[in-house]
């Protein structure tokens, strides 16, 4: 039977999904999609390809999934708007667009953009937990932009991912990292001052910008130093970084295919 493939732009707040792999007994995000697919499509057969699994409690701007078809659909537009009307609130579908056999949504090269959003010093209004990470203790913001900094280009990230192994691939590179003031995220509940840090590269490790912002926060704290993350970049750095910042501060901010 003839095959037809379409590429599907998604957003979803994270903070009541067990990430997006279906898992027994729990709410992920695959499984949201998948059942109001089986609904819409009336139990006609089809796959989801997601071109990355998030983890628990973490959102997405832009993320993407490639859905597999047996029959055409006819008029795009209806179809996801369809599709909308029966996602949950909390996920929104914002494009679809037919792609050939060819492409393969986790083979294809692509480049991600996550940002992480954060304050510090103050107790937040509990709306702020969702999405944005409280810290409260003060940090040295301009020491952590100097240290963000380090993290990019080629380096050995073996220490910025979770349980590694003896035989992972831990020579990664950044190509954008960067800690600034948030002027993308408002609510009048925010407080006054918030801050992202914005990482861009090709692949990433299991909660590795996780570690790599955790590592920012105690440098922020006095608790590391610049030259701690210095090191820790060297291979074969048998220096440990074992603060994994939470994960509801941590958006996908998009996918770029190639």
């Amino acid at each position: 039977m003839k095959k037809y493939f379409y590429v599907f732009t998604i957003q979803y707040l994270g903070y009541r999904f067990h990430g997006w792999q279906k898992q027994p007994n729990v709410k992920t995000l695959h499984l949201m999609i998948d059942r109001t697919l089986n609904f819409i499509l009336e139990g006609k057969r089809f796959k989801s390809l997601s071109s990355g699994r998030t983890d628990a409690m973490v959102s997405a701007e832009n993320a993407a999934f490639e859905l597999f078809l047996f029959e055409p659909i006819e008029d795009e537009k209806a179809f996801l708007d369809l599709f909308n009307h029966n996602l949950p609130q909390d996920i929104r579908a914002t494009s679809i667009r037919e792609v050939d056999a060819a492409f393969n949504i986790i083979n294809h090269s692509k480049i991600k953009e996550y940002l992480y959003l954060f304050t510090c010093g103050q107790k937040c209004h509990p709306f702020c937990a969702p999405i944005m990470t409280t810290i409260l203790d003060d940090l040295d913001i301009e020491t952590m932009k100097q240290g963000a900094k380090l993290f990019e280009g080629e380096h050995y990230f073996k220490t910025y991912c979770y349980k590694p192994t003896e035989n992972g691939v831990y020579d990664r590179e950044i190509l954008l990292c960067e800690l600034v003031e948030n002027t993308i995220y408002t609510a009048n509940y925010f407080p006054k001052k918030t801050y992202l840090l914005r990482v861009k590269g090709k692949g990433f490790m299991r909660n590795q910008i996780r570690l790599m912002m955790g590592t920012l926060i105690d440098l922020g704290k006095g608790k590391l130093t610049l030259e701690d993350i210095k090191t820790s970049l060297l291979p074969d750095s048998t220096v440990k970084m074992d603060y994994i910042a939470p994960a509801s501060g941590l958006i996908l901010n998009n996918i770029e295919f190639e």
